[in-house]
């Protein structure tokens, strides 16, 4: 029972539903991409990898903060799960992300490896300044790359596609913290979105995703697939 408890709060504090989407998004591109199975299993188990790595060690930097506010929607706030069993599966994941990134090749690894560590400044110092939304710009719109670069040779994606991914990252930053405005205030967090406070975020969050969806629509001069 215990074992199944600590599996379900790892799962919990990876952020699930975020983790998959990404991942799933990235295995799309690779398979709109031409990819073949073995190069797409890659680029789909490094975004994973990667994915896990930005989710756990948000949920161990924030622990303090989310027993202050008595989040039980947290694992390691609840208890669920220790701090050391999500440390231990994050170092797992950092390495195995580290390795199957560079088996990519240089460039899409070390790319790869930029928007990982831009989604770990974010979970450290990021959060709490008005720069809070350019990792999820820089990691969005250059995870098209990911996969663009593993190609042989490696090819940069269409700039509409690096500023659609930039502003979809915006917006999903906006949309993401607004649950949250009263607890991050409450425990000294000071964002973009808080800074905005929480009708101009709305508002800015639907401009920018509306931008980014002009931009898939348009950009490519046709219908996209």
């Amino acid at each position: 029972m215990a074992v199944t408890t600590a599996a379900a709060g790892l799962v919990r504090a990876c952020h699930p539903e975020p983790t998959l989407a990404v991942t799933a998004l990235a295995g799309l591109l690779a398979l709109r991409l031409g990819h073949d199975a073995g190069t797409l299993a890659l680029v789909v188990a490094a975004v994973f990898t990667g994915q896990l790595t930005v989710g756990w060690s948000n949920d161990l930097v924030d622990a303090g903060r989310d027993r202050a506010v008595g989040r039980a929607d947290k694992p390691l706030a609840t208890g669920r799960v220790s701090a050391r069993t999500v440390g231990v599966a994050l170092a797992v994941a950092a390495v195995a992300c580290v390795v199957l990134s560079l088996a990519l090749g240089p460039a899409a690894g070390s790319l790869h490896l930029l928007l990982v560590g831009c989604g770990v400044a974010y979970n450290v110092v990021l959060k709490r300044t008005a720069l809070s939304w350019l990792p999820y710009a820089v990691a969005f719109g250059l995870l098209p790359a990911v996969a663009s670069l593993a190609l042989d040779p490696p090819a940069w994606p269409p700039w509409w596609m690096i500023a659609a991914g930039a502003l979809l990252g915006v917006g999903a930053h906006l949309v993401n913290v607004l649950p949250d405005l009263e607890d991050d205030a409450a425990t000294g967090v000071r964002g973009l979105p808080h800074r905005l406070g929480p009708g101009r975020a709305r508002l800015v969050a639907v401009v920018v995703l509306a931008a980014a969806s002009v931009l898939v629509v348009l950009g490519p001069g046709r219908p996209p697939g």
